[in-house]
């Protein structure tokens, strides 16, 4: 496998929280090893030719660093954009490359006159890191990060749905990315707001700095650097290697040496988050999985003994892809490999919160309750007793899911292929990346439709059976 490089792609879940596109890190007191995969340039499909933009970088980072970079790597351009290939194969194990704490941006680099500006409690490390990469962006040529800096993606060559246009946005509005992004971009909004009095303070350093400006040198740290024992950091080149979703990688760091190798990975994420936080989507993911809400409808007379019932009993809390918690009425469901029900099947909590939410009386919701204390706590973890509340609760979350189907269809064939002549590849690209995002979901959903429905035939021969 190529290590293709797409330094156009990247990207991060900024709510509240930061996260690298790291799996999680190890001290490696010795010798590290970088564990890629590669194989012979001849096999690089897609191959345009050597980046001239980027002749100067390898160069510039080995004197920076004082160590030689393998020279078997070099950066050219594909369809993939700009990429990092190989000329010969290097083997599992090879080290290609070492890179010395101090060629690495950390917010030890910002200015001290803008550091005693900005508030500890306020402004993240993240946008620190932000106002470093605009700053020396503004120095240009005369930056000693320039040979990074300009390597790094442009507007225009970001695909995270946070820079999309409200009208591709709108087209995986069916999707739980939509108002992630929403929210995500408010976030963004917010931290621009919290820097803008030491922006003002330094025009020369940041005149005609826009959001947009912000917002992509956000992006290109949440997207790019490293949480290490040295802090977050960004690593010039390494976080150029394997930008894909099937690179199997991890980050080493040594603190005798005071060196960082990293193998990136972005681990086993759907589409959803590869899109969002990262700009890019698989045709075809195995880890797809789809964000279920449900709620207690208002005018359910039993809404409050319902609601009640379950705080007191709390299902395990359900986490997305990259760990972070997700609200109680919210559920993920991914494929289910098995239609006879062999398997997890569909997640016990949402199957827990249907029962609980087909309840009809006071009683049935005591009984519930009873049954969690005799057990192990869980609420509605097993079958009810009675066969036809079963099937009615399963029914429930087979028309629900089977409605969220109609919508992923309906919005899938909007993005049949149609002959724009004045289509932009921008444009082109993003509406793929949607087919994409919303082929995915719809496969789950119709993996979980299955499931359901061979779950409720079940549920029907018994009842016919119990009325014999």
């Amino acid at each position: 496998m190529i290590s293709r490089t797409p330094m156009l792609q990247g990207g991060s879940r900024l709510s509240k929280h930061w996260r690298s596109p790291s799996t999680p890190l190890f001290n490696f007191p010795h010798r590290l090893l970088i564990i890629f995969k590669f194989s012979s340039l001849s096999q690089a499909k897609g191959l345009n030719s050597l980046d001239e933009e980027c002749d100067e970088f390898l160069p510039w980072l080995e004197q920076k660093a004082g160590a030689k970079i393998s020279s078997v790597l070099s950066i050219g351009k594909s369809a993939y954009g700009r990429s990092l290939f190989a000329s010969e194969i290097i083997r599992t194990g090879d080290c290609i490359l070492k890179v010395p704490y101090s060629v690495q941006i950390a917010p030890g680099n910002l200015l001290p006159k803008i550091k005693a500006l900005l508030s500890d409690k306020k402004i993240g490390t993240v946008s620190k890191l932000a106002m470093i990469l605009l700053v020396e962006q503004k120095r240009g040529q005369d930056s000693e990060w320039d040979h990074y800096i300009s390597c790094l993606p442009q507007h225009g060559y970001i695909h995270s749905t946070i820079f999309w246009s409200e009208y591709e946005l709108d087209l995986i509005c069916q999707s739980s990315v939509y108002q992630e992004t929403v929210d995500q971009k408010v976030t963004i909004e917010k931290d621009f707001a919290a820097v803008m009095p030491a922006l003002e303070q330094f025009p020369e350093l940041f005149e005609s700095i826009t959001l947009k400006d912000f917002m992509r040198a956000y992006f290109l740290v949440t997207s790019r650097a490293w949480e290490s024992t040295k802090g977050l950091s960004l690593i010039p080149f390494t976080d150029f290697m394997n930008h894909d979703g099937v690179s199997n990688s991890i980050v080493l760091f040594d603190e005798d040496k005071k060196l960082s190798e990293v193998l990136i990975s972005y681990g086993k994420f759907p589409n959803a988050t590869l899109l969002l936080d990262f700009g890019f989507t698989l045709p075809y993911n195995i880890h797809d999985q789809v964000k279920i809400h449900m709620n207690i409808p208002y005018h359910d007379i039993l809404r409050e003994m319902k609601l009640e019932l379950l705080q007191q009993h709390p299902s395990p809390t359900t986490k997305d892809a990259i760990g972070f918690s997700c609200s109680e009425d919210t559920f993920i469901i991914k494929e289910v490999r098995s239609p006879k029900g062999k398997g997890k099947g569909l997640p016990q909590s949402l199957r827990a919160f249907a029962r609980v939410l087909c309840c009809t009386s006071p009683q049935e919701l005591s009984d519930l309750a009873m049954e969690a204390a005799q057990t192990d706590g869980r609420l509605a973890r097993r079958p009810l007793k009675d066969s036809r509340r079963e099937f009615q609760a399963h029914q429930m979350l087979l028309s629900h899911i089977t409605h969220l189907m109609q919508q992923h269809d309906a919005a899938i064939k909007l993005l049949a292929p149609v002959n724009f002549p004045s289509m932009c590849d921008t444009f082109a690209h993003r509406r793929q990346m949607a087919h994409d995002l919303l082929t995915g979901e719809l496969r789950v959903l119709k993996s979980a439709s299955t499931w359901l429905k061979n779950y409720c035939a079940v549920l029907q021969s018994t009842i016919h059976c119990q009325n014999l």
